[in-house]
């Protein structure tokens, strides 16, 4: 290994354990950033828990479009080697250079020659031994050699000695004789093998709780009680039987259907006390889209607290109440009885303090998360401490860090968590690899050769047109036969196909072929959303030889399946105009390039709170010259408002550690009274304009910008709960006088805290996440300085999810009270001849109470700052109906905004506790790092061009431009130049330019024209 391979003994290479959501955003976060990633995964496959998925939550969005671009990206990345059936099993070395022993079971086929065609698995003799198909959940079968799954990556087939007839000791040799390429190797071995890393990420993912732990819900014994991710294969149009949704019993549609939540969660008396935090929101989505799947569907929740403490969160569950027509039941369910005539699931439950009795079709269990055995040996294996529930144990401030350094978490093995917040985490843990690893990027990199570029220029157009199903997105709508039949009558279109995924691995694949074959030069996709697959079928077609701007998709989901779903017919005839419209533009596509630009090797940060300070560190720690900017004269935020974490250490040392480490770096320039008062350009190279409080300005040159800039605690309305009144204070200031003396809990006997106060109401219609684990810290520490305290918790849900619930369950034996109030019956504040009373009316126990109080604590929320608007017009980003900034994607994009080079972390993006800001700042840390840490970027091909000849130099285009992008040039001559590589390709120029002096390349007026007059030309066929 050379020496720069190995700067000061480190090593530029990284090992990631698991090939998950988590795993596979860490992998991208570190190869794209120049570092060499192995992924270690004990699958088949990549993709994870998340593969097995129909939809998410909250947009119910395809689960594998989604994550098979991913899939692909990490499948095709040069700088990314993935090890299936693998395990890492022990660690030797130090922080930056680890010697990894890593265990690989033999495949028993030669990956360098398996084409992944199958033939092997639809010969094999093993069917009648009925193997259970894992990724199925066991409901139907598999052969000895198979895929894990169709979209599998790598697609390669690979045999299970237990099964296996020939590696039994039995005749067979079937698949090696059917194997055209000669790839079946029954003498394959295991090995281990050695890897020298700079820094080990555990993603290893998690396991659902066995529903046999709990015998009283029949699981095992009624068939049809099912685990949620046995639903979840039921909905999937790649499951069992392809999004058909049946009871197991007799394969009948289920008219009713029953879930229940926490099994397996909430409860120690199967040593899981801990909230598995997605459960209610997977339970409302998979109630959502079986309603889709069987119209008609009664569908009943039955939970305990509804955890939708996520973004845009409360309105998908209200969603499904209003609209879908679930029904929400808030009972514990102690047994499921099976009526032996039917198989239909008897549940009793308490309504209204009444008891009922009610018959259901089907049962779903919402079982729990938690970690696996292997992921639990993989901790042993490698001396990283694990909590009391065996989750991996992170640093109370920093949770990607293990217990031993070098080591990072990230994702469900850390605490249970959804896909975007295992995202953030895992991208959150690739940037502390890189402030580990700084100055070995690029050591040990590989760069991506393509094959040379056919020159397309001057042949007639070959189309080739492919239809997705998009599983039952698309296909439960839209006849895709029919759109591809359409196709293949259109002039210019050679070959037309429909595919269950276009996205998938094996398609892409696929697809590569048959361009290859039909000497394809210009291709349509029919499928989903341009913004997120757009670069996937570009890379797609650059893999061939064929120019990537030759390519045009019609968007038949998300503008026509999605909204036209009780309309299949109109649907179909809309679908085959999009498509018409898409072979019609392609006819008149021509070969663009891209350019490139120098990348300014400086960052500028917005925001000097937990966040802003976090990502600012963390970029100096990989080597980066970063501009603070604080609009106020302390760094800090709204954190030092804060006194106590949970267990009760000072939060204030966090802060000014954090402090004092901005002051001391000499890669981060203060800005203080300072605001940014002008953008212009692009990622790569912003130009910033920042002015502090006296005028002056100063100009940065910086490649990216993250918006760290947070949020506020709600301001309670004069008389609202009584507020303003001397006794009644918020719970936040409730905290601060305890911390500093200034209120005794043992001078007082009677204490309200009020909960959802500008939370989840009309003018706020979302949680505000951290309120409920707030109370309860202050409620625990009120009883601890006063054991005979009275202190009354009023609330309409807890959500103290993860690893919070154990201190909800510590106040309730401290002896703290919890009442819960509907939204249409809020608590009365009243003063009482100086005597302070809260009336309430009880939803559990169906009555009125009075509580006398001494002290009212009202729980208020988080809201957006005022200027958050300013700032987004000011950077030309998107607000969310909230005031929260818009990221470009919930699920796989929650800290990028839709302009590249654009950062989004902390309070700024939804309410958060510090310690996941923290993670989300190493995140933003880390997708910044990334551009900074190369020399060159490559600039867009479809960016605005002047036509020298007829620009009339009217400036028109100066003054529209949202990204001060145009200048004029030669002033006497008035000629408009727009720099290629700063062009964010918006188009906005082109529309408002009176002459018609600018063009956009891939969207110039002959294509678009192109396209209208289809659109007005076709006439659909009647039948």
């Amino acid at each position: 290994m050379s020496d720069k391979a190995k700067g000061n003994g480190k090593v530029g290479s990284v090992l990631v354990v698991g090939g998950g959501i988590a795993g596979l955003e860490a992998a991208l976060s570190l190869a794209d950033a120049g570092y060499l990633t192995t992924i270690v995964t004990k699958d088949a496959s990549i993709g994870g828990r998340m593969a097995q998925l129909d939809k998410t939550f909250p947009t119910n969005d395809c689960s594998t479009c989604m994550l098979s671009p991913r899939m692909v990206s990490v499948g095709g990345h040069p700088n990314i080697d993935i090890m299936i059936l693998s395990k890492l099993t022990s660690l030797e070395g130090e922080p930056g250079n680890f010697t990894a022993h890593v265990h690989k079971k033999a495949t028993y086929v030669d990956f360098d020659k398996c084409t992944g065609c199958e033939e092997c698995t639809k010969k094999c003799p093993t069917k009648p031994l009925d193997i259970p198909n894992d990724f199925n959940e066991g409901i139907n079968t598999r052969r000895a050699i198979s895929l894990m799954f169709p979209q599998a990556v790598p697609k390669k087939c690979i045999i299970d000695p237990n099964y296996c007839r020939q590696l039994q000791g039995k005749k067979c040799g079937v698949c090696e004789k059917v194997c055209k390429a000669g790839a079946i190797n029954y003498d394959d071995k295991d090995q281990d093998i050695t890897l020298n890393v700079g820094a080990v990420i555990l993603a290893p993912g998690y396991k659902l709780t066995d529903p046999k732990l709990l015998g009283e819900y029949g699981y095992g014994r009624n068939p049809n009680v099912v685990t949620s991710m046995e639903f979840e294969r039921l909905l999937s149009a790649s499951g069992p039987y392809a999004g058909h949704v049946v009871r197991p019993s007799d394969h009948k549609d289920p008219k009713k259907l029953a879930f229940i939540q926490c099994v397996g969660s909430r409860n120690e008396r199967i040593g899981r006390g801990y909230c598995s935090s997605v459960c209610c929101m997977y339970a409302t989505k998979q109630a959502i889209v079986g309603s889709e799947h069987v119209p008609g569907l009664d569908v009943t929740i039955f939970y305990k607290d509804l955890r939708a403490f996520g973004k845009g969160f409360d309105r998908y569950w209200e969603n499904a109440r209003d609209n879908y027509g679930v029904k929400y039941k808030r009972s514990m369910i102690s047994a499921i009885r099976e009526d032996p005539k039917t198989n239909n699931c008897v549940i009793r439950y308490t309504e209204n303090g009444k008891f009922h009795e009610e018959e259901f079709d089907m049962t779903v269990l919402s079982c729990g998360l938690e970690p696996s055995p292997d992921a639990i040996e993989l901790a042993k294996s490698l001396n990283v401490e694990l909590n009391h529930y065996n989750f991996c144990k992170g640093e109370e401030y920093s949770p990607v860090n293990t217990s031993r350094p070098g080591v990072f978490v990230c994702g469900a093995f850390e605490s249970p968590k959804d896909i975007p917040e295992s995202v953030v985490q895992s991208t959150g843990a690739a940037g502390k690899v890189m402030s580990l690893l700084g100055d070995t990027r690029w050591s040990l990199t590989r760069k991506k050769q393509y094959p040379a570029e056919i020159d397309t220029s001057q042949q007639e157009p070959r189309i080739g047109v492919f239809v997705c199903h998009c599983g039952l997105n698309i296909a439960s709508v839209i006849d895709v036969e029919k759109v591809r039949d359409e196709a293949k009558k259109i002039d210019g279109v050679v070959y037309a196909d429909n595919l269950l995924f276009t996205c998938s691995q094996d398609s892409q694949e696929g697809m590569k072929e048959i361009i290859k074959e039909n000497k394809l030069n210009r291709v349509v996709i029919a499928a989903c959303s341009p913004r997120t697959h757009e670069p996937l079928f570009r890379e797609m077609l650059k893999d061939t030889g064929i120019n990537p701007y030759l390519f045009e998709m019609a968007n038949i989901r998300d503008q026509d399946s999605w909204v036209h779903g009780k309309k299949p017919k109109e649907a179909t005839i809309k679908a085959i105009s999009l498509m018409r419209m898409a072979v019609a533009k392609s006819k008149k596509l021509e070969m663009l390039h891209k350019s490139t630009l120098k990348v300014i090797h400086r960052a500028v940060v917005l925001g000097g709170g937990i966040s802003g300070m976090s990502t600012s560190l963390n970029l100096a720690e990989q080597g980066f010259d970063v501009v603070l900017v604080e609009q106020s004269d302390h760094l800090g935020g709204e954190t030092l408002n804060l006194r106590t974490t949970l267990d009760g250490a000072d939060i204030r040392t966090l802060v000014k550690e954090k402090i004092a480490a901005v002051n001391a770096s000499d890669k981060i320039t203060l800005h203080l009274n300072s605001r940014i008062v002008d953008i212009t350009g692009g990622i790569g190279h912003f130009k910033s304009i920042i002015q502090d409080n006296d005028g002056k300005k100063t100009e940065v040159m910086h490649a990216t910008v993250t918006i760290a800039t947070g949020s506020v605690e709600y301001q309670p309305k004069e008389g609202e709960y009584g507020f303003g009144h001397d006794k009644i204070t918020t719970v936040r200031t409730l905290e601060q006088q305890m911390a500093d003396g200034v209120m005794d809990p043992r001078s007082i006997n009677d204490i309200v805290l009020i909960q959802c106060v500008g939370s989840r109401n009309e003018e706020h219609n979302y949680c505000s996440r951290v309120c409920c684990t707030a109370s309860v810290k202050n409620a625990i520490h009120l009883k601890e300085k006063n054991p005979d305290l009275n202190v009354y918790v009023m609330y309409r849900d807890i959500r103290t999810y993860g690893m919070r619930e154990d201190y909800y369950r510590k106040a309730r034996e401290m002896g703290v009270i919890f009442v819960r109030f509907d939204k249409d019956q809020p608590p009365v504040v009243e003063d009482k001849g100086g005597k302070l009373s809260v009336s309430v009316f009880d939803q559990t126990m169906g009555r009125e109470f009075e509580f006398p109080a001494d002290r009212v604590a009202l729980a208020a929320g988080v809201v957006a700052r005022e200027n958050a608007i300013d700032v987004s017009r000011g950077f030309k980003l998107t607000l969310n109906t909230d005031g929260f900034f818009q990221e470009a994607h919930v699920k796989l994009q929650p800290i990028d905004f839709a302009s590249e080079g654009e950062y989004l972390c902390g309070t700024a993006h939804s309410p958060m506790s510090v310690d996941e800001a923290i993670s989300q700042s190493y995140a933003a840390a880390a997708h910044a790092g990334s551009v900074l840490g190369k020399d060159e970027l490559e600039s867009d091909a479809c960016v605005a061009v002047v036509n020298e000849e007829l620009c009339a130099g009217c400036v028109t285009c100066v003054r529209v431009c949202p990204y001060g992008i145009p200048k004029m040039k030669n002033v006497g001559m008035g000629i408009a130049e727009i720099s290629p590589v700063e062009c964010h390709g918006c188009g906005t120029c082109v529309g408002q330019c009176p002459a018609k002096a600018i063009e956009l390349p891939g969207f110039k007026d002959v294509q678009l024209g192109s396209m209208i007059e289809e659109l007005f030309t076709y006439e659909p066929d009647p039948a």
